[in-house]
């Protein structure tokens, strides 16, 4: 096992917030948020910036650099959420995405493209997010979930996925756009694709199930197969427990997959051993932040940049 590869990013960014709740704007869309009526608001804001602080120093701990920001805003409940507004890319690309809720596009912040800029080579700034003004959202790498060896896109349909700014960004970043139906054990579809699948370097966790057409089914199947890669397919109920909400880095030793305590708990045994022939499991503890509906996926935007000396 080698400890880079281009899929898995040595360097995230992570929001701490300050006033976390579960967004009351986007529970519509996203089946995945839960009330928690057994603790006071200041209760789970306090125990959210916890977890964030701890899984940015786990993080840390195995090697991986974490750029660590604060947000103090009341009106800027995804804020933890960053992967959604915006993504870099290898040779020096950022991307700045169009949201889906009006108060999501709060979260964009110019701190952070101009670290990405002192610290990180950065040749170009593409902002999208212009294209709100004509009802269009593509929310990142929730929405895309990126194949960075084989220059692949995939896209599971909603409402924060518009076809027309995807395919804007895949000819401007040069990926080849792969969008698909896929609803949940009700038939309702899933808001993101990155709560349903993650492209690893030697392996793909994805559930397969949640795309109804099978032979779209079978066409996703075998694109992310097609390099060698082991597929390890996940049921709904490990969707349900954000067991695709996950993100392959590069850390000191070797590669890492970080995910969450209840994802790792919801994978069996067989699949557990499949990730870890190229991967070393990292579990992060947050039961608070997955009440917004997203898991530890969610809360890092991974830095495919080259570091300045």
């Amino acid at each position: 096992m080698t400890s880079f590869s281009i899929q898995a990013p040595r360097a995230v960014v992570m929001i701490r917030p300050h006033h976390f709740h579960p967004n009351p704007e986007t529970e519509g869309d996203n089946l995945f948020q839960t009330r928690d009526g057994t603790r006071t608001g200041v209760e789970i804001a306090e125990q959210a910036y916890a977890e964030v602080s701890r899984a940015a120093e786990n993080l840390e701990k195995a090697g991986v650099q974490v750029h660590l920001f604060e947000d103090e805003g009341r009106e800027t409940p995804d804020s933890v959420f960053p992967n959604n507004w915006f993504s870099t890319h290898a040779g020096g690309h950022v991307a700045i995405y169009p949201m889906f809720s009006p108060n999501r596009r709060r979260e964009r912040r110019s701190d952070v493209i101009e670290m990405l800029k002192q610290q990180y080579r950065v040749q170009d700034v593409i902002d999208y997010s212009g294209l709100e003004q004509d009802g269009l959202s593509l929310e990142g790498t929730g929405a895309m979930v990126l194949d960075h060896i084989s220059r692949i896109a995939y896209a599971a349909k909603s409402n924060r996925t518009n076809e027309v700014a995807m395919e804007r960004f895949c000819t401007h970043f040069n990926f080849e756009p792969i969008v698909f139906d896929a609803a949940d054990e009700g038939g309702r579809l899933i808001y993101h694709t990155n709560v349903l699948m993650c492209v690893g370097t030697e392996f793909a966790l994805i559930g397969l199930e949640t795309i109804g057409n099978p032979v779209r089914r079978r066409e996703v199947h075998d694109r992310l197969a097609e390099n060698g890669r082991e597929i390890v397919d996940l049921s709904l109920g490990q969707i349900n427990d954000f067991a695709g909400n996950a993100l392959e880095l590069s850390g000191a030793g070797g590669r890492v997959l970080a995910l969450s305590r209840r994802a790792l708990t919801a994978l069996r045994p067989e699949q557990i051993r499949a990730i870890e022939r190229s991967a070393t499991l990292l579990p992060l503890d947050v039961p608070t932040i997955e009440l917004a509906g997203g898991s530890v996926r969610c809360m890092m935007a991974g830095i495919h940049l080259t570091r300045r000396p």
